[in-house]
């Protein structure tokens, strides 16, 4: 589905989605394979020595992305069912993930775990550490393809750091909250759990792409 799909589309001319895109992909798998054909005024015109060179481009590039599922993507998994199965010991609401490390691919896992389990209320906000030790707490995105959030950071916070945003937040530890309310930082476990907290509470303000 992740690898084949795409190229598979791409050959029979399916369109991404309805209407003009908004920008070209030209480095895609099948744009890199296409780029190995002669041009069109090459007086060499032999197509089976770039016919070999993207069978071994194709062939690297697909074993890379089947260890990658054997050992980043399938784990991953397991961490994130692990993490919606306790997600009441986080707070009552259910509605707050936390995961015990950052870099984990989780949205395609919580996707796809909450149609499974057919959970009675979306998750709306995750909770990690990131590497310095400090804690993250991010939104959830409406959809798999889309930057728009589910529950924005509130509005007021946005853009604010430090102790300015600790005391207008009334969390203390604050480090930032992004732009746009997709992201936020506090130093501590507790402190990125409150500001999730209050994010629920306060309603997330203005939705935001």
């Amino acid at each position: 589905e992740n690898f084949v799909e795409e190229v598979d589309a791409i050959d029979n001319g399916i369109p991404q989605a309805e209407g003009e895109p908004r920008y070209a992909l030209s480095t895609t798998l099948s744009a890199r394979v296409g780029h190995l054909n002669p041009r069109w005024n090459d007086p060499e015109q032999d197509t089976e020595a770039g016919f070999r060179r993207a069978m071994e481009l194709v062939g690297s590039e697909f074993l890379e992305r089947l260890d990658f599922y054997r050992r980043a993507w399938l784990p991953a998994r397991a961490l994130v069912e692990e993490a919606v199965q306790r997600r009441f010991q986080v707070d009552p609401s259910g509605q707050i993930l936390e995961l015990p490390q950052g870099g984990c691919p989780w949205k395609e896992h919580l996707f796809q775990l909450e149609r499974e389990l057919a959970l009675p209320k979306p998750l709306q906000l995750v909770l990690f550490p990131d590497r310095d030790g400090q804690w993250r707490v991010q939104s959830v995105p409406a959809g798999p393809h889309t930057f728009q959030s589910r529950l924005p950071l509130p509005e007021p916070w946005r853009g604010l750091r430090d102790e300015a945003l600790a005391q207008l937040a009334g969390v203390p530890g604050c480090v930032f909250v992004h732009a746009s309310g997709f992201m936020g930082g506090n130093r501590t476990r507790d402190g990125a759990l409150e500001m999730a907290r209050r994010a629920l509470q306060h309603g997330g303000g203005t939705q935001s792409t």
